[in-house]
């Protein structure tokens, strides 16, 4: 399966995290929670994918083009209008979220992520993300670890303040977020080469079996069999 990822265009950088483009081959792809929520187009259909805090198994039929736009932690509930823990581990149609709209941006983008986030942009130019919210989940991605009350007094806020504002521009709460980055920081290292042990103790994780016990509930598959992937 031939994936790709663009930038974003400059001026929705703070938005989004990548626009990225698909050509399937008729094979399964695993899917990792990541914190983010796409917006993806395919065969004339516009679809609003995750946040996910499991493993999911995507089929793409072979030569069907597939174009995303990957909203950064804690954008997609302003961009989409709709808190972002109602998709929480969902698939929903855009013109379920969005009425006619969301049927005409799939019909306008076609399989071109470059044409997704234009046909987005006054939506894009409308959001107001909580800026707070922003900064936690910067935040928590670089430094898992940070417990929440050093979180929230980080960003000016309470820590109820937080868990509530979190859940509702992320999708799921701090705790469950810092599990996702820590995840994919132990990943990112392994697959740089760090041994097993070296890397979960890197990441954070009390020792590797609690590495491996988090890799197959957020991945699905043992450290290894994730790092060859």
């Amino acid at each position: 399966m031939a994936y790709r990822e663009l930038p974003p265009p400059p001026h929705l950088a703070h938005l989004v995290r990548c626009l990225w483009l698909r050509r399937g081959e008729g094979d399964t792809t695993l899917v990792l929670p990541d914190g983010c929520l796409d917006v993806i187009v395919s065969d004339g259909r516009a679809l609003v994918a995750g946040p996910d805090t499991g493993p999911v198994a995507a089929t793409t039929a072979h030569g069907v083009g597939v174009a995303g736009v990957r909203l950064r932690p804690g954008a997609a509930a302003a961009v989409l209008g709709v808190p972002a823990d109602e998709l929480r581990d969902r698939r929903v149609a855009l013109e379920d979220v969005w009425g006619r709209a969301g049927r005409e941006l799939a019909e306008r983008a076609g399989a071109d992520p470059v044409a997704l986030a234009t046909a987005l942009r006054d939506r894009f130019e409308r959001a107001g993300p909580d800026p707070r919210v922003l900064a936690a989940a910067r935040r928590l991605a670089r430094a898992p670890e940070t417990p929440v009350p050093d979180l929230a007094a980080a960003v000016a806020l309470g820590d109820r303040q937080l868990r509530r504002r979190f859940t509702a521009a992320v999708g799921y709460g701090p705790k469950t977020f810092a599990r996702v980055a820590r995840f994919h920081r132990a990943l990112a290292l392994m697959r740089a080469g760090e041994p097993a042990a070296a890397a979960a103790f890197a990441a954070g994780y009390a020792d590797q079996a609690h590495m491996t016990r988090e890799m197959r509930a957020l991945g699905g598959r043992t450290p290894a069999a994730l790092r060859a992937a």
